[in-house]
């Protein structure tokens, strides 16, 4: 990807939605390159999908944490899957370094955060963990 292609998907991580005559205008460009640029990208597999986020995944999830987990042994994928049926946990990342998994969890209260931390601790495998909150988010600003 050259500069513009990282403006560009800048840009639709801020919006989205943003028409393809919008994007053109904000980056000076034709409408034309702009639309090839993103089938271009798609095709390269650099953009997977387009999605959308409600109301109701921002008030749901009003606790929200990373936790960072230590595994034991070859236990990654399994570990993972498990976690994975947790609906509070919304995803799982795979790290090196100290911790092996990087999980970002959901929770509608600090109770039913509370008793996520003491269900994935059980999962066999897990031997360590190390939770942080998430007190606020800000986003990549909308200048390009």
């Amino acid at each position: 990807m050259d500069e513009t292609d990282q403006r560009l998907m800048a840009a639709l991580r801020r919006d989205g939605r943003a028409s393809v005559s919008d994007l053109a205008a904000q980056m000076a460009l034709s409408r034309a390159t702009v639309r090839a640029r993103i089938e271009r990208m798609t095709a390269r597999g650099e953009i997977t999908g387009f999605t959308v986020l409600t109301r109701s995944d921002t008030d749901l999830a009003q606790v929200r944490g990373m936790m960072m987990l230590g595994i034991d042994g070859r236990q990654t994928e399994r570990i993972m899957a498990r976690l994975l049926g947790f609906p509070a946990v919304q995803t799982v990342h795979t790290t090196n370094g100290q911790w092996d998994l990087l999980v970002e969890i959901g929770a509608r209260s600090l109770v039913e955060f509370d008793e996520l931390l003491l269900a994935i601790r059980r999962v066999d495998g897990v031997v360590r963990t190390e939770t942080s909150l998430l007190l606020s988010t800000r986003r990549a600003s909308a200048r390009l």
